[in-house]
């Protein structure tokens, strides 16, 4: 066989930011909320946080949304003043760094709050600038957010600390378990008694925000003044009955290698680590240089689909730490042909969310897995 020249990266994440941009707009039109909070924590779900997070905003989106204060400063680094929420914390934040950078805290117990409140005067913030401060409450997913049952005296304090000028509370918010509608609807009622009791005490959060991707999508009732979305934005199903394509949503990331070896082998032979897999005719079997090491998972061992030459082949054998072989059996395969792990369904690629399924996860973790060597480049289609 002659070898063609080998150009591009070994191995590749290809982000497409022209999608990212399109699908805010997109959420946006569909959710018409007067803001709109575009998630970027985790490095972007595996794309990139800085990049993608200055298309999200051309895109239309009005907040970004991260895990942590590094995070936090790490956009505020790179020079973009959008307005922030961190809702993470480690348990010794002294908030002062985020205040100052004038990122908003989430905050979900009274300590909390009490330690934005010193922060800001640590920073040396003045009363018409005071930290700014989203309450989140837990409404049956039980994770973070304060328990109803402290949520009076949360409220009562953040009220006293408002009226000292001490914090500004923006907004109130939770998060849906999307264990199904009922539950949905459920924890809705509860967060708006929680927004009650929070008005009640004196507060006037002008942000409320429950829905993230899944119930922007589909529970618009429940999209209040703003929406934060993520996994969506990245053309990515929040659910199994979600299809994004049926919304207009386009994929964002297209992870890709080149083949770097081809061997011609008789019938029955092994493959990888365990020989879990032996071909069953002569075979052309080609060799792909992505593997655990860039967060592939090894589950993907004789499951994983891929495309090459437009052709659908499975992962043969175990995926090991630097690479993978692919059965091509008696089609045409040579060194330097582009291997599609996953991309755009309509350009007959694999999808994320069939390596989710072949891999018994969700695609929320099929790309935020990625890392490693991969190089990501970003292009604008």
């Amino acid at each position: 066989m002659t070898t063609p020249p080998v150009d591009g990266p070994f191995r590749e994440a290809l982000i497409d930011l022209g999608a990212v941009r399109h699908n805010v707009s997109t959420l946006r039109a569909r959710v018409a909320t007067p803001h709109f909070l575009a998630v970027v924590k985790a490095n972007a779900y595996g794309h990139g946080m800085i990049p993608v997070a200055r298309a999200a905003l051309a895109g239309g989106a009005t907040h970004l949304g991260v895990a942590d204060v590094a995070e936090g400063l790490a956009l505020r680094s790179a020079g973009i003043s959008t307005p922030i929420l961190a809702w993470l914390h480690d348990p010794n934040e002294d908030f002062v760094a985020a205040v100052s950078a004038g990122i908003t805290v989430c905050v979900s117990s009274v300590a909390q709050l009490d330690a934005v409140a010193r922060a800001g005067e640590r920073a040396g913030l003045k009363p018409d600038t005071p930290p700014t401060v989203h309450i989140k409450i837990d409404t049956g997913l039980s994770r973070n957010g304060a328990a109803d049952a402290t949520w009076a005296e949360l409220f009562a304090r953040a009220a006293g600390q408002e009226a000292e000028r001490r914090v500004a509370v923006e907004g109130i918010f939770s998060h849906l378990s999307n264990a199904s509608i009922e539950d949905d609807l459920t924890q809705a009622t509860r967060f708006e008694s929680g927004v009650a009791l929070a008005r009640k005490a004196g507060l006037n959060p002008t942000l409320r925000h429950l829905a993230a991707s899944n119930a922007a999508l589909t529970l618009p009732q429940l999209s209040f003044d703003m929406v934060r979305v993520g996994i969506a934005m990245y053309g990515i199903s929040p659910d199994d009955s979600v299809a994004p394509h049926d919304y207009g949503l386009r994929p964002v990331m297209t992870l890709r290698g080149r083949v770097a070896a081809v061997r011609e082998v008789p019938a029955g032979t092994g493959v990888s680590y365990d020989l879990t897999y032996r071909t069953s005719s002569a075979s052309r079997l080609a060799l792909v240089p992505i593997g655990y090491g860039e967060g592939v998972p090894r589950a993907a061992s004789d499951r994983g689909p891929v495309s090459i030459r437009g052709n659908r082949y499975t992962v043969a054998g175990r995926v090991a730490m630097d690479q993978f072989v692919v059965d091509c059996g008696e089609a045409e395969v040579e060194v330097g042909d582009e291997v599609v792990l996953f991309g755009d369904p309509a350009r007959g690629h694999p999808s994320v969310a069939d390596w989710a399924a072949a891999t018994n996860t969700i695609g929320y973790e099929v790309v935020t897995r990625l890392g490693g060597r991969l190089t990501r480049t970003f292009v604008d289609a």
